[in-house]
């Protein structure tokens, strides 16, 4: 196979794409928790219930210094969320994208605009941009643009399309008399002619497609409590896979999460819902219905999970009590603060899969009790103490009910500390701590479970791998990374395997002079620092 040609191969595959998509998806979403300071903040010391409550209008009040600081935060957090569908497809292309990556997004970006601006024509010229030419919230505000209600689906739409387009013509040759609109140049030229086909497609399709989503949406609302239950245990249950972004996103972003009305605007997804709210003057309380794709992370990332890891520390050994306890001290600690549960949460999945499977039950029972106790708390992505305090404290309980987060949540913690101690004794678990003398206590990661999966290929043997399939120690000149691909100057070209190189789990292998790529996709970072520690231990 030619250089020009190489694909990922390890991408092939729907549920591999899929968990590229889910990674993709995280790039525009870790924009959220910025966005979300920003709004929680200005909101906060902007709401006249939270300033009268405790006496600080005079000094934040309306005309004062304070007061337009954040009405300027709040503005700043909110034109984020505004405009998520353009980041969206900016984002996904990004993530995507195989090569020349700067090339995809900046067409995603024309893209975008080309396919809402060609809806748009085609809504004038049939006339349906007539007030009650059409169902209400069927068209919006996109970026300027009067378009259709497509949201982030729009925006992904965008995304991987361009970054399909990207990655089949970005080494395009054309004839000589037209070679300068080849390569890289050629990528935004077809992608906002494609785009346009595109708008017109979906100037026909979409209404469809959104009739189905409203659909979908009241199915969820009419669901209940059994459906936040499930929606739960769900989102849970699929960390491991890497799919929970793909499955939480549309409840989000879309009406498969609600729509509201708010200050005359019609709003469409959960979080979106709650940031609308948030920085609306005259919202008295938070809607519930959309706050029950959210608040159940609370009790488990604050309470439940530090639970568990308090079980985990009770039954280390003693002589390994004082390291155990520093590291899962940390990582409740991360939980609790920040919402990131990684190293707890696959701890139970490499040690004691069915821990993890209660933990998935836990959660859906965590997500369906607020919605029962009527908690309108929201979240950026993480679900910690800050996200709490930001917008379910400072918000105040009338608004949020957030009282029942922290009495739910002593319960979680009593719960999950009783029984996970329960179950690692009961089952021997070789929780950290309860190892054999000669192994190390830690923490795992999803690396450390990908590893066991796959048959247990530790991060050395890779390393060790892709050092005989480069020629080794002494063939290395210089080692890099860039976004995919591990970069490196040899010495003897001829002493570099191919067959060696895919075998560490390469998606391609491309070579010029003595230079060599290795393509092995977003996780490369972490490949080139575990070589080059891999080196050093040689030394």
């Amino acid at each position: 196979m030619s250089a020009t040609m190489i694909k990922d191969k390890k991408s092939g595959g729907f549920f591999s794409v899929l968990q590229r998509v889910g990674r993709a998806f995280m790039l525009p979403i870790a924009l959220l928790p910025i966005a979300g300071l920003l709004l929680g903040v200005g909101a906060s010391f902007t709401n006249p219930a939270m300033l009268e409550t405790y006496n600080l209008l005079g000094i934040m009040g309306p005309g004062t210094v304070p007061y337009s600081i954040f009405t300027l935060l709040s503005s700043v957090g909110t034109v984020i969320f505004d405009n998520l569908p353009l980041l969206f497809a900016m984002g996904v292309a990004l993530g995507m994208a195989e090569n020349e990556k700067a090339t995809a997004t900046l067409s995603a970006a024309i893209a975008f605009f080309v396919m809402h601006k060609t809806i748009n024509a085609l809504l004038a010229i049939t006339g349906k941009l007539a007030e009650g030419a059409m169902q209400e919230g069927t068209i919006a505000n996109v970026v300027g643009i009067e378009s259709l209600q497509m949201g982030v689906f729009g925006g992904i739409i965008v995304g991987l399309g361009v970054a399909w387009l990207n990655n089949r013509f970005y080494k395009i040759r054309l004839p000589n008399v037209i070679s300068f609109f080849g390569g890289t140049r050629f990528v935004p030229i077809i992608s906002t002619t494609a785009y346009i086909l595109v708008g017109v497609l979906m100037f026909f399709v979409w209404p469809f497609v959104q009739t189905g989503i409203y659909a979908l949406g009241d199915l969820v609302l009419r669901s209940g409590y059994a459906g936040t239950l499930i929606y739960g245990f769900t989102e849970r249950i699929l960390i491991p896979f890497g799919l929970h972004h793909v499955f939480y996103l549309p409840f989000w972003q879309t009406g498969v999460g609600g729509s509201a009305m708010i200050d005359g605007v019609m709003v469409y997804g959960a979080q979106n819902i709650f940031f609308a709210e948030l920085a609306s003057p005259n919202v008295t309380k938070f809607s519930v219905s959309a706050c029950r794709f959210m608040s159940g992370k609370f009790p488990l990332m604050i309470f439940g999970l530090p639970g568990a890891a308090l079980a985990m520390y009770t039954c280390a050994k003693s002589e390994k009590k004082k390291v155990a306890g520093g590291l899962l001290l940390s990582a409740a600690l991360t939980s609790m603060l920040t919402g990131i549960t990684e190293p707890i949460e696959f701890t139970f999945l490499f040690v004691a899969p069915v821990l993890y499977v209660i933990h998935s039950i836990f959660a859906g029972l965590a997500y369906m009790l607020m919605h029962l106790l009527d908690v309108g708390v929201g979240m950026t992505f993480s679900g910690g103490l800050i996200d709490l305090v930001l917008f379910g404290v400072l918000q105040g309980n009338e608004k949020t009910n957030w009282i029942m987060i922290p009495l739910v949540g002593i319960l979680y913690f009593i719960v999950y500390f009783l029984l996970f101690r329960f179950l690692i004794k009961k089952r021997d678990y070789q929780t950290p701590g309860r190892e054999s003398a000669d192994e190390e206590v830690k923490l795992y990661t999803r690396a450390d479970y990908n590893s066991k999966k796959s048959g247990g290929t530790t991060a050395n043997d890779i390393s060790r791998t892709i050092l005989e399939g480069l020629g080794g120690k002494e063939n290395i000149v210089g080692l890099d990374c860039c976004a995919t691909r591990l970069r490196v100057s040899v010495k003897d070209p001829d002493l570099v395997s191919e067959a060696l190189l895919r075998s560490s789990g390469a998606g391609g292998v491309i070579r010029k002079g003595g230079g060599v790529q290795v393509v092995y996709g977003p996780q490369v970072s972490v490949i080139k620092s575990e070589l080059e520690e891999y080196i050093d231990s040689l030394s």
